[in-house]
């Protein structure tokens, strides 16, 4: 059975992740947003009461959040797809919920009963044919009460993928197909003495048929039955204990407990049966071992969504669903630093982009004006789109880019074994050396470690070469001499595919954090930090 709930034709089986995993992940702060994945909004009376701190088992969701979040979708049919089942989660946080928490408990039992006792180590014995036994029951009454659940609180799903998992699984475990297993299930009840109460006691009742050779010996057994009596325990039943005396005293009938080795060649015969029974059952739950772990998975993503849309809520964000458009376009609206927001509990500043045919964004202007955030918010804001979440903005619109970098000035530390422009080099020669087609890279403060003149001629080299290669590059840079360099370029050429941002700053020196179309900057206005200083 397929679960494609995250993909429309494939499963969650050798999915890429960005090359750049990694270094995307310390540059936009993207821990935080797995952290925030595992953790319950707990309402009280319609408002925030407590977060639910993360438990053992939500460590699940946030390294599920973490493998989707850092696997790129590369289609606009991808993204379309997760975004309405996401939508479908949103609006169906309860059936979400149990469905993830049926899935967990299940596997939960399953390792209990022995699932990973597998290989030559494994002795096929009693103890493990009544495993086997629980372990078919435990698939039959999950899939049973999946099916149940989607019939009684499914009727608002929507998404093609939630539908078409539930008419697959209507298709595939009939109810005649269900009816059959708990048949089998009833009539090898014997063997585990699963009886519902203590009260009730269960015998076997095997029939085989068979050829009788010469000598009397039989040859080609054949099971003609194989079923499970159960009957009332206690004083009472004096009519039944009756009964059974009066059939040990016929000639035709043996008390396997005057003979031990009657009884052991009964038991064994027993095993066999049950055994051959258990056997036929094994294609379909082989053919459910890997399912159940992909609903795991798969299920939890969407379960880990659910926590982001309450943090949303908590937080009073904006979201919406992205749209893709070409490389060469981004535009968005009331765009939030996601992560910062998250961290410092905070509304951050939003801002507003159109550009349409540029390959090249250049950000200067004032020091901690927000250019950095800034950045960050449109990088977390793309890796969101792209593993098909919602964005913190009320509008957002980006081409795809399955290979995205980063390249964030670091704080020289113990672990680095060269300088820092060094350091800096390797890691854009990785970048460089990585770079597929419908790539994006985000630079921040590159090249700063050294020079003006020199750091302007390395970053002009790099950047210059990249958008070439048609290679989507947005940059922040202190870098002066290179970013006049590329704006009178720009100037001349009839036709650019640049644009520049910049820091806004009021006449009293005040940040308001919002980034406008602007002309770079001489200076980053340094001073007013320094007399910020000198007045307190």
């Amino acid at each position: 059975m397929k679960v494609h709930l995250l993909y429309d034709d494939k499963e969650w089986i050798g999915i890429q992740r960005y090359t750049d995993a990694a270094n995307i992940v310390q540059d936009l702060g993207l821990k935080t947003l797995f952290s925030i994945a595992a953790k319950d909004v707990v309402y009280k009376e319609n408002t925030v009461d407590t977060v639910a701190e993360i438990e053992q088992e939500d460590l699940f969701l946030m390294r599920t959040m973490e493998a989707v979040v850092l696997s790129p979708l590369e289609t606009e049919a991808e993204i379309t797809y997760r975004q309405e089942m996401i939508k479908d989660a949103f609006a169906n946080e309860e059936l979400i919920r149990k469905l993830y928490a049926m899935t967990d408990e299940m596997l939960r039992q399953w390792e209990a009963l022995g699932r990973k006792v597998t290989g030559k180590n494994t002795k096929d014995t009693a103890a493990r044919l009544v495993s086997d036994i629980y372990i078919l029951k435990l698939f039959v009454t999950t899939l049973s009460d999946m099916k149940k659940l989607f019939a009684e609180e499914g009727a608002g799903l929507t998404s093609k993928g939630f539908r078409g998992f539930y008419q697959r699984l209507c298709e595939e475990f009939t109810d005649e197909k269900e009816g059959a297993f708990r048949k089998i299930l009833e009539d090898i009840a014997f063997y585990t003495r699963d009886s519902e109460s203590v009260r009730m006691d269960t015998k076997p009742r095997i029939v085989l048929g068979c050829n009788l050779m010469q000598g009397l010996k039989c040859n080609d057994f054949v099971i003609e039955e194989v079923a499970t009596k159960v009957r009332l325990m206690g004083f009472g039943n004096v009519k039944e204990k009756m009964k059974e005396y009066i059939s040990t005293q016929q000639p035709t009938a043996i008390l396997l407990k005057n003979d031990q080795s009657i009884q052991k060649q009964a038991n064994d015969l027993e095993y066999a049966v049950v055994r051959y029974v258990v056997s036929a059952c094994a294609p379909f739950v082989l053919s459910l071992n890997e399912f159940f772990d992909q609903l795991h998975f798969q299920l939890g993503f969407y379960r880990a969504a659910v926590n982001l849309k309450h943090h949303i809520r908590r937080f009073c964000l904006p979201y919406c669903y992205p749209r893709v458009v070409e490389q060469n376009t981004l535009r968005f609206e009331d765009l939030k630093e996601f992560i910062m927001a998250i961290e410092q509990r905070v509304t951050p500043v939003g801002n507003t982009c159109d550009m349409k045919e540029r390959m090249l964004l250049v950000i200067t202007g004032a020091n901690q004006g927000g250019k950095s955030t800034f950045l960050r918010s449109i990088g977390v804001a793309q890796i969101m789109m792209q593993c098909g979440l919602p964005v913190i903005a009320s509008r957002f619109e980006s081409g795809i880019f399955p290979s995205f970098f980063t390249h964030f000035t670091r704080r020289e530390d113990s672990a680095m074994n060269s300088g820092r422009l060094d350091e800096e080099l390797n890691r854009m020669s990785q970048i460089i050396d990585n770079l597929e087609e419908n790539a994006m890279v985000l630079l921040n403060e590159s090249f700063a470690t050294t020079t003006e003149k020199e750091g302007s001629l390395i970053a002009y080299d790099i950047v210059k070469a990249l958008v070439e290669a048609e290679v989507k590059v947005l940059t922040v840079t202190h870098l002066l001499s290179f970013a006049q360099r590329i704006y009178q370029e720009s100037q001349e050429s009839p036709k650019t595919n640049i644009e520049f941002f910049s820091a806004e700053r009021a006449e009293n020196g005040k940040r308001t954090y919002h980034m406008i179309q602007h002309e770079p900057e001489l200076t980053s206005f340094g001073m007013d930090l320094y007399e910020r200083i000198i007045e307190q």
